[in-house]
């Protein structure tokens, strides 16, 4: 009897120590599985995984070859600072970027010019050419007017986007670059936009999506914005150029079309060339649609026009008959499929139902799909996932040890009845052994973009699975601006931000909170970047609602955010104009967070970039002085090396610690 209490004891302590829940430490340790390319005998899969060294403050990054033979992985490459993109040739060498060199399939790797910064290395299908980028000089700096002043830090502007995201404009700009290729020898170097003050691949997230080589090698397409200054500042409208290796000659391929064109991709028999765009220009949430064109007839049509839906990313079946693509839809990001066809009505056809989000598709293997996929237990790996069936198998399991001894958390959908009477629908995730008899505080998560979706995504930041983790219940709800349920309810936030969307909020929080488990009097809000602005716009409405808040980088005061971020154009679509207009826009006198502080009553939490100039830091710093002003229990972490988002391990803890110290103390 002894012995059988000792080994049940035994089995509780193992089971204790194997099932942990998830902590930031255990979050930051996870490898960050990205998918490169499969080989074109589709043998092979290659993919890198990034890990993170506390200590050292950096991250590495590896590249892997996954065997679909043997269902095995195996390291190709040591460890680097960054691996970029992968291209193959038709006869399967590949390049790699590593570290702005790349590394070759014959093992040679080939530096360029020491002092330049070269990066999207593509090698053409015919292996005699390589694509790139470069920074080129195109512009007068303040080190050309004042050569005799090289310590001075000032900073001299003649028009707007003199700051962008994270970077001041320096006059220094991605250019493509097209080069010949022998045996890893690199010569004739050519750049293909010289003395242009604009970038290719576009900033600040643009990459090697944004280029594109025919299957001849004979040209070559790249996705640019050639504006500057005031005019790029209020214009959404990229173009795709079409550049000829022989003759040299470029052409706007898609002049007249006015908002964002771009993933420019090349049917495998040359004939068809497919490419995202939006319609209009100055709004950067527009519907995303398909287009296909015949190169020989130059005709165009658009795939995805009937569907009231937003495409992300595609790429073209093996045969070309078919386009496979990725969109946000019903709370998840699914696959898709529709026909490739200049005559007929386009069919589209729903793939993938399970409840996870396939981030991207990567290529066709067979009859199988490969993707990268997430859920909000889950961060990314790569799965096979079967055309006609939706069945799915996971390739990569890079952290599938780690979650085996993790504590899941429960993710159920809730179904909001809104104020005007729509169905809206909200995840809620619970903490690993939740128990129904207990009450929980519960956080209202509000999303930012404004119009970005809330689906399966796995954040290293907002982590739904570390926040449930540490005993909160959260409510997500996919409130009005999240694309997935329709283009109307998508474009219904801009120029009502403070709105309908706060109804929204407060209706998935108030029938929430009527569950039993629920602690009504433990409820918080929580967001970043437009969830930042939605927080502190619900500090001042919620009605005692909430005892705590914690906004990240959002806007408090429309007017000086107005006049002081960096993409004009956004601010004029969701704002519908600046603030001295002679019709004032609504949004800067009905919702406007700074108008409602006198209501503030409520501790918060304001976090804030030092490099965000998205959400300049004054805007931070506005609402930490009324908060305080007022006496209202506040906080402000500030931290100056970070943009809009939390990328170095350190500040990632810091911020994190933050978050939840803040919510012990207060909720």
């Amino acid at each position: 009897m002894k012995k059988l209490v000792f080994i049940f004891s035994f089995l509780i302590l193992v089971n204790q120590i194997i099932a942990q829940t998830m902590t930031p430490e255990l979050l930051w340790s996870l490898g960050r599985v990205n998918a490169l390319g499969v080989s074109p005998d589709e043998k092979q899969l290659m993919y890198t995984v990034t890990t993170f060294n506390k200590e050292e403050n950096k991250s590495s990054t590896q590249l892997f070859k996954y065997d679909f033979a043997t269902k095995t992985s195996s390291s190709v490459l040591n460890p680097s600072k960054y691996i970029g993109g992968l291209s193959y040739t038709k006869n399967g060498q590949y390049l790699v970027d590593v570290e702005g060199t790349f590394s070759a399939s014959d093992k040679s790797t080939v530096g360029f010019t020491k002092d330049a910064e070269y990066s999207n290395f593509m090698i053409s299908p015919s292996g005699k050419h390589i694509l790139f980028s470069r920074e080129i000089k195109a512009m007068q700096t303040k080190a050309d007017l004042y050569p005799n002043l090289p310590k001075t830090e000032a900073k001299i502007y003649d028009d707007l986007m003199f700051r962008h995201w994270n970077v001041w404009e320096d006059g220094v700009f991605n250019h493509v670059h097209i080069a010949d290729y022998n045996n890893g020898i690199v010569s004739n170097e050519k750049d293909l936009m010289p003395n242009e003050s604009w970038d290719s691949p576009t900033t600040p997230f643009g990459g090697t999506d944004d280029l594109a080589w025919c299957p001849e090698g004979k040209m070559l397409a790249y996705v640019s914005v050639k504006k500057f200054g005031k005019e790029y500042a209020v214009s959404t409208n990229s173009d795709i150029y079409f550049y000829e290796v022989a003759t040299g000659k470029t052409k706007n391929f898609t002049e007249g079309m006015n908002g964002y064109d771009k993933h420019p991709v090349f049917s495998s028999n040359g004939n068809i060339f497919a490419w995202t765009s939006m319609a209009r220009d100055g709004f950067e949430a527009d519907k995303n649609d398909i287009y296909i064109a015949d190169l020989k007839t130059n005709r165009k049509v658009n795939l995805t026009k009937d569907w009231d839906e937003s495409v992300n990313n595609f790429i073209f079946s093996k045969d070309n008959k078919k386009i496979y693509f990725n969109a946000p839809y019903r709370g998840a990001v699914q696959l898709f499929e529709v026909n490739v066809d200049f005559d007929s009505k386009p069919v589209i056809r729903q793939i993938s139902e399970e409840i996870c989000d396939y981030n991207a598709v990567i290529a066709q293997v067979g009859n199988r799909l490969i993707c990268s996929r997430t859920d909000m237990n889950h961060a990314a790996e790569i799965y096979a996932v079967e055309i006609n069936s939706g069945k799915s198998e996971q390739l990569t399991k890079v952290n599938n040890e780690a979650y085996s001894k993790i504590k899941m958390s429960k993710v159920e959908k809730e179904w909001i009845t809104t104020t005007d009477g729509k169905k809206m629908l909200a995840w809620v995730i619970y903490p690993p052994d939740f128990d129904p008899a207990k009450k929980y505080p519960t956080l209202l998560y509000c999303q930012g973009g404004p119009q970005s979706a809330l689906s399966q995504y796995y954040s290293f930041r907002w982590n739904f699975q570390l926040i449930a983790a540490n005993g909160y219940i959260i409510v997500a709800p996919n409130r009005r601006g999240m694309p997935g349920w329709g283009t109307a309810w998508n474009e219904q936030i801009s120029g009502d931000w403070g709105g309908q969307v706060m109804k929204d909020y407060l209706s998935a929080i108030d029938q929430v909170a009527t569950k039993p488990f629920v602690d009504k009097a433990r409820l918080g809000a929580v967001g970043a970047s437009y969830g930042g602005y939605s927080v502190m716009m619900l500090a001042g409405i919620h009605e005692n609602r909430f005892k705590s808040f914690i906004s990240h980088c959002g806007s408090y005061n429309l007017d000086s955010w107005y006049g002081s971020t960096e993409e004009m154009w956004f601010a004029n679509f969701d704002l519908k104009g600046p603030f001295w207009n002679k019709e004032k826009p609504k949004s800067y006198d009905l919702y406007s967070p700074h108008k409602f502080v006198q209501n503030w009553n409520t501790p918060i939490l304001i976090i804030q970039g030092g490099r965000d100039y998205r959400i300049p830091d004054t805007q931070a710093y506005e609402a930490f002085t009324a908060a305080r002003m007022q006496n209202v229990k506040s906080r402000l972490l500030y931290i100056p090396d970070e943009g809009h988002h939390v990328l170095k391990i350190q500040n990632g803890l810091l911020w994190q610690s933050e978050f939840f110290r803040w919510l012990k103390e207060t909720l």
